[in-house]
């Protein structure tokens, strides 16, 4: 199965790691994130409907599901599974507004 990544998911990577890096002054903290979302893709991967059903009222994301980055559960994949690729919509921490973030979404 392949993998597909939104540029809004990179770009949550990204802005995550930062904040780890530069503002929490956490390198390794910074490091161990970035390598478990690869570890947790992977995971995916191979068992891509393991995440439940998230329920979003956007339409264009009928088939969203969503799991936890190992080790950092409060941070959640987003993704939606076709016939060979797992897209990765978005990966955000549970205090941001991800109701909201994922209602502005557009699917694929």
């Amino acid at each position: 199965m392949k993998v597909s990544y939104r540029q809004a998911a990179s770009d949550d990577v990204v802005r995550q790691f930062r904040y780890y890096l530069l503002t929490l002054n956490l390198p390794d903290v910074a490091v161990r994130f970035r390598t478990a979302v690869r570890q947790t893709v992977q995971s995916l991967q191979q068992h891509p409907l393991v995440g439940p059903r998230y329920r979003s009222s956007n339409p264009q994301l009928p088939t969203l599901r969503t799991w936890a980055v190992a080790g950092f559960e409060a941070i959640r994949i987003y993704y939606l599974v076709d016939e060979d690729t797992l897209r990765i919509i978005r990966i955000l921490h549970g205090k941001r507004d991800v109701k909201h973030i994922l209602e502005g979404e557009i699917g694929g």
